[in-house]
């Protein structure tokens, strides 16, 4: 938290001046105050505010959980991770105490990164590919197809939970739309994947992009007070919902612990009793 419908709701909001300020395209950052040390990773915080400022803001984008800014020589990433945040403030506005990075612009407002549990983690990058190249492909592009899907689960043996949070196989996925995205393909989260089949691939390729699209729609999910404005916690059909019946079948929803992360499900409708002796 935040994944990516979070991330592609905030960089929507900061592209048409929906996040407390003006749009950020087209405006210059005029420096950085990086409050946080480890925030930075590259390069060390005092050369990123000596080389960021003066660069202009020439487009926002996404890269499966990473904000990107393009900026006129650079690209900055952010990783939210955690409980990262982005929004707008006055630049005379009183820095508070969570705030991490804040970087001034030539509009008279500041883009501040605000990080609760300090996990956030930023690069200043003339090439973003040494980072961005290690991911797998984003779930709602073209390419990203049905068959594309099958194939890749065909060569791993890992189970399906871990295997889908792994962000080199497939980018932006976390815990919340993982669990809601096997549910609604029917699997179990400790299913094999080279044991799944063309069809059960296709169901699973649908499900995932439809929690996303339904992710960005209502805005994100807000669970806790890290992350606010979304909508989607409304509609969960398993995640977070331990002990309460599940809207398809009526079993209690179970929660149970897959590579060290909560899990939700329902044991009736993603059943392991079908699974290959082989798995």
């Amino acid at each position: 938290m935040p994944e990516l419908p979070e991330v592609e709701t905030i960089r929507r909001a900061l592209e048409n001046g929906k996040r407390g300020g003006p749009p950020l395209p087209g405006q210059t950052i005029t420096g950085a105050h990086i409050l946080w040390p480890r925030t930075a990773i590259e390069p060390k915080p005092v050369v990123l505010a000596h080389r960021i400022g003066g660069q202009k803001i020439r487009a926002l984008g996404r890269r499966g959980k990473y904000f990107l800014v393009y900026l006129s020589r650079d690209v900055l990433l952010i990783h939210l991770r955690m409980s990262g945040d982005l929004y707008l403030v006055p630049s005379n506005y009183q820095i508070q105490r969570h705030q991490r990075a804040v970087f001034p612009l030539s509009s008279g407002y500041s883009l501040v990164f605000e990080d609760a549990r300090k996990f956030g983690r930023m690069w200043l990058l003339s090439d973003p590919t040494p980072i961005l190249g290690k991911l797998g492909p984003e779930p709602l592009e073209a390419a990203f197809t049905a068959e594309a899907l099958w194939a890749a689960l065909q060569k791993r043996r890992r189970q399906l939970k871990p295997l889908l949070l792994d962000q080199t196989f497939l980018a932006g996925l976390g815990n919340i739309y993982t669990d809601e995205a096997l549910h609604r393909a029917r699997l179990h989260p400790l299913r094999i994947a080279n044991t799944i089949s063309r069809q059960e691939a296709d169901a699973l390729w649908q499900s995932i992009r439809f929690v996303l699209r339904e992710g960005i729609r209502q805005n994100g999910a807000s669970i806790d007070w890290v992350y606010r404005g979304g909508g989607f916690q409304n509609t969960f059909q398993v995640y977070a919902r331990a002990g309460q019946p599940c809207y398809t079948c009526g079993t209690p929803v179970e929660r149970i612990v897959v590579g060290q992360r909560g899990t939700h499900l329902c044991p009736h409708c993603q059943s392991l009793e079908s699974l290959p002796e082989n798995s």
